[in-house]
């Protein structure tokens, strides 16, 4: 496999008719020694950090970042997700030039924005627009999991909400894709407040009984949980995803005690009734492009949500 991969040592000839014994002068090569090694591309191979499986690269990007070994859901960007989700070149991005400003002149706030959105490639911790998944027009937002961990700020609620509010208008279902710590604490109130007006966005989405799905991913946390991500018509998650509102050790420090195992889980959650469906990330879009087809067949024939 490796075949190759170093070159062949080039070997010193010594003259065998002398006698005396060779001082390093009398050694020498037919050519020049040549010893190095090709190094291996960085990036090859990478290491599942559930099971410990050794994955060549190329076949986790194949598997849509699913370990082959013990499907274990790698964290993907929202590009990333968004490229497996709908159908080629049917995406219609909005809102990309509204910018975070820093309402509270909080330490460093500046410097963190700008260098969330160097390691993320988008303005904000979240991408809205609108698409079609296997032929159904929808309104997408997916949060950006490399913009501060997803973090709700006051563009993100923005964001959302513009979102919603347009799919009111085209009469189209919505999907949000949470990945997210929850508010973001350099905005405050500010931040806090998104959570009450996703949800009031969300509230009239239903009153002009529209569909309204949302998938949670690892990890959807904080104010996140406790507004939009949780307040789907149907609400999926990936497998293993933790979801809740605040971490364990948090939980043990106010509590005073010890989660149950497993807890914070999809399946954890499911088997107390946050989820309604577990679905790996390799059968989302079929499993997305189906509920979509049954609302809109539904609704053709008077059914609302």
């Amino acid at each position: 496999m490796f075949k190759d991969i170093f070159r062949k040592t080039k070997y010193v000839t010594i003259p065998s008719t002398s006698t005396q014994k060779r001082t390093p002068a009398d050694i020498s090569p037919k050519e020049p020694l040549n010893i190095s090694k090709k190094e291996l591309p960085d990036g090859l191979w990478v290491k599942c950090p559930k099971c410990g499986e050794v994955l060549f690269n190329k076949d986790l990007e194949e598997n849509a970042r699913v370990c082959t070994a013990c499907e274990h859901h790698f964290r993907i960007s929202a590009r990333e997700r968004l490229e497996l989700l709908v159908d080629e070149n049917s995406f219609e991005e909005w809102d990309n030039d509204i910018l975070t400003l820093d309402p509270l002149e909080f330490p460093g706030y500046g410097g963190k924005l700008l260098e969330a959105q160097e390691k993320s490639g988008i303005s904000e911790g979240v991408l809205t627009g609108h698409a079609k998944i296997e032929g159904n027009p929808v309104v997408l937002a997916i949060n950006e999991g490399n913009f501060m961990m997803g973090s709700m700020g006051s563009v993100v609620g923005e964001k959302i909400t513009r979102a919603i509010e347009r799919a009111i208008e085209l009469r189209l279902p919505v999907i949000i894709i949470s990945t997210s710590g929850g508010a973001r604490m350099q905005e405050g109130i500010l931040s806090l407040y998104q959570m009450a007006k996703t949800s009031a966005a969300l509230g009239r989405l239903a009153e002009n009984h529209l569909l309204y799905i949302s998938v949670l991913t690892d990890p959807t946390f904080g104010g996140v949980t406790a507004s939009y991500a949780s307040l789907g018509d149907i609400l999926i998650a990936e497998p293993n995803a933790l979801i809740g509102f605040t971490g364990p050790r948090v939980i043990k420090q106010t509590m005073r005690q010890e989660l149950p195992v497993g807890a914070q889980t999809a399946e954890f959650n499911q088997e107390h009734g946050l989820i309604d469906l577990i679905v790996g990330r390799t059968q989302m879009r079929s499993v997305l492009g189906r509920l979509l087809r049954y609302h809109q067949e539904g609704a053709q024939y008077g059914a609302t949500v």
